[in-house]
């Protein structure tokens, strides 16, 4: 993979408060910290900005650093033996990035748009877990529902239909406040994922639309219309 968009040059000191007024915070495992720890975290903590198409961590890098998503999206690239890439996932504010890491980055991290992390040395990490029983046990419950979801993918490559593919993956993209769900991947970036064609991706949205069970005010942006009749869809195969 070429690392010259890898973003080296953005990182800046800890604001005194920068954990406890983070957007985030609630959203994140920093959430079961008490207001005086959150003190202590922060003075390991670093933020790290990066723009649209630059590679937060590369596959194959050493795992230095584990990283909270602050804002923007990040898209999760596999590079295959056979020179193919594969999206393996997407994060959104609140994910980590990292932590079920070893000695190297298994995959790539690359920015869908502007991106701001809170960027944690692996060993302060470590030795901070060492101290905080609430982080332990908030890391590991995440864990878990992270092998849940990986299973669920092998399922839903191995087993489901392309409507209840992108169905299952339209109810797992966080809604804004106006119930909203803003697309920062491609379509191709979904057909990838979902294992399907460009092509197949396009005429389910299409046929989704036509029975009225979302809308697509832009290419961007769909409003699910009848969550139920998507759910009864996922639940059913």
């Amino acid at each position: 993979m070429d690392n010259s968009t890898v973003c080296h040059n953005q990182i800046s000191q800890p604001p005194p408060r920068l954990c406890i007024n983070c957007d985030v915070r609630e959203q994140s495992v920093c959430g079961v910290l008490s207001e005086r720890e959150l003190e202590i975290f922060a003075s390991a903590t670093h933020n790290k900005r990066h723009q649209t198409g630059e590679t937060v961590v590369s596959q194959g890098d050493p795992a230095v650093f584990f990283y909270n998503l602050v804002t923007g999206a990040l898209r999760l690239v596999k590079l295959m033996p056979n020179g193919r890439r594969q999206i393996i996932g997407f994060l959104y504010p609140g994910d980590f990035l990292g932590l079920a890491t070893r000695d190297t980055y298994p995959y790539a991290a690359e920015a869908l748009g502007d991106t701001v992390l809170c960027q944690f040395e692996k060993r302060s990490f470590t030795a901070f877990l060492e101290q905080s029983p609430e982080m332990r046990a908030e890391l590991l419950e995440r864990a878990n529902s992270e092998l849940t979801l990986a299973q669920d993918q092998m399922l839903l490559l191995g087993r489901k239909t392309p409507s209840e593919r992108l169905a299952t993956f339209l109810l797992r993209l966080p809604e804004k406040d106006d119930g909203s769900i803003q697309l920062v991947m491609t379509r191709q970036d979904i057909a990838d994922y979902l294992g399907l064609t460009i092509e197949t991706v396009s005429r389910t949205f299409s046929r989704f639309k036509a029975e009225g069970l979302l809308s697509l005010p832009s290419r961007a942006t769909v409003m699910i219309l009848t969550r139920p009749q998507l759910q009864a869809m996922v639940d059913e195969s």
